[in-house]
């Protein structure tokens, strides 16, 4: 009878040992629930290029999958969330969106999900300002004042920074332009990109120019200049509406509403990614930790990706909150 070869045991033995112990890593290993790459918008405000950051980092360390952040603007990305070019936008600004996304919710192709926070929007002029022409409280009063804030491409008129161009609250800040009888003696402009719009803005508030804009909150700007709101008419929820369709047969004035803002989604993905759909439909900011991000934006100049690295680090009991514990370990090993 041949003897057994110790080696030849022990290496047996070393092989089972490694295949559990790749059985218990694959076991660990996510799978993602679809074999392509996660589209996510990349709209390019802050607060959105930061949640797509989160979303893509959660998504590939804790779920598994491949993602694309694809650049985009408000209105091509509903139409891309309909198609399925997107899978994910991961804001909607309901009401400035209202009209646009009522449609796509009507095709069944897209539905909003989970709630993340509460913004706003308003018409703005810096403090200083103010404090030259206290006068000036609405929207119709910069008319008494239309030399100083002159269009240095058309000085004949008045300048109002809007909304970016392709955004859905071009269209509002458009509207309230006719409905606020402001068009015949200002120009409502709309800069190329968000950034370009920040730009313009903090170039001329620092150097004291008298400027009058529209402008969403939370965000930086908002939060770190000394500004005063114009006052609207009161808010009507049918007048509203109107202002946010492109069509609007007769815009009248109408303060913005307090505005909910959700995470977009199509639902073809939801239903292909129901574990993914779930975790999208946890996600919620409170407002003083995405202050703290954005503030830490602002100050740091640091870009999207940097921010949610520094979020999922320093903010755990917040994002933990969205993902089965599995999940959240695997995330923060990452880190």
């Amino acid at each position: 009878m041949l003897k057994p070869n110790k080696f030849i045991s022990a290496s047996i033995f070393s092989l089972a040992i490694l295949g559990l112990a790749q059985s218990a890593q694959a076991a660990d290993t996510p799978q993602c629930e679809v074999n392509r790459p996660v589209n996510i918008g990349g709209m390019t405000w802050e607060s959105n290029l930061i949640l797509a950051e989160v979303e893509s980092y959660i998504l590939q360390k804790g779920y598994g999958c491949k993602t694309d952040i694809l650049p985009t603007e408000t209105l091509s990305a509903i139409a891309a969330l309909e198609r399925g070019d997107l899978d994910i936008k991961p804001e909607i600004w309901l009401n400035s969106e209202r009209d646009p996304w009522e449609k796509a919710v009507a095709s069944g192709k897209v539905k909003a999900i989970g709630s993340l926070f509460t913004g706003g929007e308003a018409w703005y002029i810096p403090k200083y300002t103010a404090e030259k022409y206290p006068d000036i409280k609405t929207p119709t009063d910069l008319l008494k004042y239309k030399d100083k804030f002159k269009d240095p491409e058309d000085p004949s008129k008045g300048r109002i920074f809007g909304c970016p161009a392709g955004w859905s609250c071009e269209v509002v800040t458009n509207n309230l332009h006719k409905a606020l009888k402001l068009n015949n003696d200002f120009n409502m402009y709309s800069p190329g990109t968000g950034a370009a719009q920040k730009a313009a803005l903090m170039s001329a508030y620092k150097r004291k120019q008298d400027i009058a804009f529209y402008y969403w909150y939370p965000t930086p700007l908002v939060g770190s200049l000394d500004l005063v709101e114009l006052e609207m008419p009161v808010h009507d929820e049918k007048t509203f509406t109107c202002l946010t369709a492109i069509d609007c047969p007769d815009p009248q004035p109408s303060a913005y509403p307090t505005t909910p803002v959700y995470t977009g989604i199509n639902v073809e993905f939801s239903k292909q990614a129901p574990k993914l759909a779930e975790f999208l439909s946890k996600i919620a900011l409170p407002v003083n930790v995405l202050d703290a991000a954005l503030a830490r934006m602002e100050e740091t100049g640091d870009d999207a990706s940097d921010i949610a690295t520094w979020f999922l680090k320093n903010h755990a009991e917040t994002w933990t909150q969205w993902v089965p514990e599995d999940v959240a370990k695997r995330v923060q090993a990452s880190l």
